[in-house]
């Protein structure tokens, strides 16, 4: 939004990651470099394996940060009861914290996190921490330790070279991940909370399914016709995915004619 782009297809990769096919005309013409600057300009999560703390925030926040941070619920909001997605350590938490500002309150935290049960709690009490030292800071350098964490672990790492590179090797949409055999579906937006990346079809399920329609529409002849054959596809748990894609498609196409539309009303004011 904040690039004024309009035409995007998110589309599930078949394992871990995410892709966005950014499908404006203008965008499509970018240079390598406005595509890095883009993707520079999107990139909070920065740093390898051997990077602990991923995130640095500093005054003045950035609107597109705070706009990003401020309805994250946190990270063990995310994962099941029981799960451990912070560093157990407390040491290392607070190391990959921006309490590094604030060296006075690292020690107590370091002691209480041992008195806390898992995650959670961890969480609640360093978040807590941060709100109580917002407020004791007044006008000095806030805090924003807990943005940072929440940013690490919840905002998508993004693929720098694929996005910069026109050249690179694209997955396409319903293509099959070599390793997990689900296909690479198109996501309903509008329908986010329901999806559930391991219902999504296979190669191996699509073959079941499709033998089993082939099996109950047999005809006696046994001939089929082309173009039943071709949309043996909606008989199958494909078909959402593939509706997703066509109303995609279709918005671009109608885009695409008001635009057409537009320049041609302009120049005949001329």
């Amino acid at each position: 939004e904040d690039l004024g782009v309009k035409h995007r297809l998110w589309v599930y990769s078949g394992r871990r990651g995410v892709h966005c096919w950014v499908c404006d005309d203008a965008v499509r013409k970018w240079s390598p470099a406005l595509r890095a600057a883009a993707v520079e300009y999107l990139t909070l999560v920065k740093g390898g394996a051997e990077t602990v703390k991923k995130v640095n925030l500093s005054e003045p926040i950035h609107p597109f940060i705070r706009l990003v941070a401020t309805p994250l619920p946190g990270p063990c909001s995310r994962w099941p009861r029981g799960a451990e997605p912070l560093p157990a350590a407390p040491q290392a938490l607070v190391s990959a914290t921006s309490l590094d500002c604030w060296p006075q309150y690292r020690e107590t935290l370091q002691g209480e996190f041992l008195k806390k049960r898992d995650s959670v709690q961890r969480w609640e009490l360093l978040k807590g921490r941060m709100e109580r030292t917002r407020v004791r800071t007044g006008k000095g350098m806030p805090c924003y330790a807990d943005w940072e964490i929440m940013l690490q672990y919840c905002f998508p790492r993004l693929d720098i070279n694929v996005s910069k590179g026109v050249g690179h090797l694209l997955k396409s949409p319903f293509s099959v991940h070599p390793k997990t055999g689900r296909i690479s579906v198109p996501l309903d937006l509008q329908r986010l909370d329901q999806f559930d990346p391991f219902t999504v079809p296979t190669i191996s399920s699509l073959c079941q399914e499709l033998d089993a329609a082939g099996s109950d529409g047999e005809q006696d002849s046994g001939e089929v016709e082309p173009k039943r054959r071709a949309r043996d596809y909606k008989k199958t748990s494909l078909a959402p995915y593939v509706r997703v894609f066509e109303q995609f498609v279709e918005e671009m196409e109608r885009a695409r004619r008001g635009e057409l539309l537009r320049r041609s009303d302009l120049q005949g004011d001329f």
